[in-house]
């Protein structure tokens, strides 16, 4: 099982950042985090990377369910959601909550990881 959805679109970078938090917007997320890595690199260790954001999404009702059914799932909150250029093309990603809360034994997630994995995929395949 992967960890992730991803897909490669015929955007600017710039362009797909602003397309994906439309998106993540259009399916009751808000963005909490962004980490510019390329920027972060040069300014920490002087190197050069590819243009590489990280966007920290969170849909605040799937989050409260998620913290009342297990207090420590806030380790694995926001959502992680990433565009980066590979290769010339921008390809966006998105982390499998399904697949990453199969480190919990909490039934009770399931439903949560379900709805949220199923907002994911909505937002992926809207690009």
């Amino acid at each position: 099982m992967s960890y992730f959805f991803k897909k490669e679109v015929n955007l600017k970078f710039d362009e797909a950042v602003a397309k994906v938090r439309e998106e993540l917007k259009n399916e009751g997320f808000g963005v909490l985090t962004e980490i510019d890595v390329k920027t972060t690199l040069k300014n920490k260790l002087d190197v050069d990377f590819k243009p590489y954001l990280i966007l920290g999404a969170c849909n605040p009702p799937f989050a409260y369910k998620a913290l009342q059914a297990e207090e420590q799932i806030g380790l694995m909150l926001p959502c992680n959601v990433v565009v980066q250029e590979i290769d010339g093309k921008i390809v966006v990603s998105a982390i499998d909550p399904v697949a990453s809360m199969q480190a919990v034994t909490n039934a009770e997630l399931v439903p949560v990881a379900n709805e949220v994995q199923e907002k994911l995929k909505k937002v992926i395949d809207s690009l």
